[in-house]
């Protein structure tokens, strides 16, 4: 099983990345997007005949453009399976919650920030651009995981033997997962607006195609305010109470505590500044994505860089 697990793994990376190109084929040709239509309207609201320039894709290929976004959609669910398939057979072949370990962990994380993707898609059709970038992100992390955070399939450590496993480890990979895919609209609303605001260097020039900037701050806002009580139960109520009950003590200083702790303050900032009529929205989201970067730090900096209580974190 842990062999089948790895294959599904490599099978599952494969998959994220033809979901990535047939995102790409779409936010290069598709035109029956929101942007689409919002450019139509630009064009016919100055007045001028609609023309298509001579680098404008012809109709076949907008139309194509716009099958690839669909079918972009279904090889994105099927990479969703092969991840659930990764992590149910390494779930067997190690006989336990495939939580033990970072790699295990990043698994687990990206899974949830893939899957909260595709529910949220299935309620907001217009925002398929973003796919394009959350799939990508799923290609870095997984590869990531692949080379960096690899480990064998092996039993737990005496210390994650306690049913607070089960209640700290779910809520903090369901509310990382749900931060994980936020930080996408966030990162193109920074981009989004830059490019309303006139600035056509790179990487505004990527603000043309992806959805409205209300549309994508509003996003960024309900993801983290979802995500946010459930960080907080899990870091800063469920962990030092299993660390009371394992370690003798409710905070140690660990590197681990340290930085969850961190992004739990940068990320009450972003929310208390999205709650604050005279702080810019940009502002409030630059915080979010500050965040983000605590929380990539604390993944992989901290487990790689550090030592402490959780060292096991990338241990068999």
């Amino acid at each position: 099983m842990a062999e089948l697990s790895n294959q599904l793994m490599a099978l599952t990376v494969l998959a994220y990345v033809a979901a990535m190109v047939c995102y790409a084929g779409e936010y290069a040709f598709g035109t029956r997007s929101h942007i689409a239509r919002a450019a139509t309207r630009e064009l016919v609201g100055a007045g001028a005949p609609v023309e298509v320039a001579p680098d404008e894709p012809v109709a076949g290929e907008r139309s194509r453009g716009n099958t690839l976004g669909a079918v972009g959609v279904g090889v994105n669910v099927l990479a969703l399976a092969l991840h659930l398939g990764t992590l149910v057979t390494l779930g067997v072949a190690a006989d336990r919650m495939p939580w033990g370990n970072m790699y295990e962990f990043i698994l687990s994380v990206s899974f949830v920030g893939s899957a909260v993707w595709l529910v949220v898609l299935s309620r907001r059709p217009g925002i398929r651009h973003l796919g394009l970038f959350t799939a990508l992100v799923m290609v870095v992390l997984l590869g990531a995981a692949g080379l960096i955070a690899y480990t064998p399939v092996g039993p737990l450590v005496p210390a994650l033997h306690s049913y607070w496993f089960l209640i700290h480890v779910t809520t903090i990979i369901l509310a990382s997962g749900i931060l994980l895919f936020g930080a996408v609209p966030a990162a193109l609303f920074l981009i989004r607006t830059g490019y309303d605001e006139g600035k056509r260097r790179f990487p505004y020039t990527l603000g043309r195609r992806v959805p409205a900037a209300v549309t994508l701050e509003r996003l960024t806002f309900r993801l983290h305010a979802f995500a946010f009580p459930l960080f907080t139960f899990g870091a800063l109520i469920a962990g030092p109470l299993w660390a009371e009950a394992s370690w003798g003590r409710y905070w140690g200083w660990d590197p681990k505590e340290v930085w969850a702790f961190i992004s739990w303050i940068v990320y009450a900032c972003y929310l208390h500044a999205r709650a604050t009529p005279s702080v810019k929205r940009t502002t409030a989201t630059w915080i979010a994505l500050i965040g983000f970067a605590t929380m990539l730090m604390n993944l992989f900096g901290v487990n790689l860089f550090f030592e402490g209580l959780h060292s096991y974190a990338n241990a068999g």
